[in-house]
């Protein structure tokens, strides 16, 4: 299988053209993260949940001023940490790809996929990224019966822990312990996977 990379995108709201304000991403030890200014108002209830802010062209959480890329730039940069992520073939020097996974990456994979064609990087992340995996349905997959399929509430039941959530680094890294944690099969992994040539 190939290698698994964890990732998390903060957003301006929840409706298909929202913008990127945070970009995340975990391989083992290694980390990406990316603060990204919008080019539109962040909603009230995703400043809530985040809490990330707006103001004269400034980023903020939480009051503090953020240091922000620009979206090409971070996409840009965010494509060579995935590079760096890519195992080499045993029988072959050839890198292979690698797959992208996500809470709800049924939400996540559609905004990525709409803002790295906008900026004329979709073949770029093709080369590295074969498809990504959904372990929002993987968690209700392996474990029918819970109330809560949340990723802090999946923390909650499984790590005992609880944490920043939304925060796209926290949030990446913990989906990174819950996978370890389960140690699915592959057959598993595959029935929640769907390539990058659905967009």
């Amino acid at each position: 299988m190939s290698n698994i990379v964890f990732f998390d995108l903060e957003t301006t709201g929840l409706d298909p053209g929202c913008h990127i304000i945070q970009l995340s991403a975990v391989c083992g030890e290694r980390e990406f993260n990316a603060y990204i200014l919008p080019r539109r108002p962040i909603s009230p209830k995703a400043s809530e949940l985040t809490g990330i802010t707006k103001s004269r062209g400034t980023l903020y959480h939480h009051g503090t001023p953020l240091d922000t890329v620009f979206l090409y730039d971070a996409l840009n940069d965010f494509i060579d940490f995935l590079s760096s992520c890519r195992p080499r073939h045993r029988k072959r020097p050839r890198r292979r790809p690698v797959l992208l996974a996500a809470h709800n990456a049924r939400f996540d994979a559609p905004i990525l996929a709409r803002v790295l064609q906008k900026c004329y990087l979709w073949e770029d992340f093709q080369q590295v990224v074969s498809g990504f995996v959904d372990t929002l349905p993987l968690s209700r997959n392996l474990f029918p019966g819970l109330h809560s399929y949340s990723l802090e509430s999946l923390a909650e039941y499984f790590l005992y822990r609880y944490y920043d959530a939304h925060d796209g680094l926290e949030d990446a890294r913990i989906l990174q312990e819950l996978f370890d944690f389960w140690d699915p099969d592959r057959e598993d992994v595959w029935e929640v996977t769907f390539p990058t040539n659905e967009f």
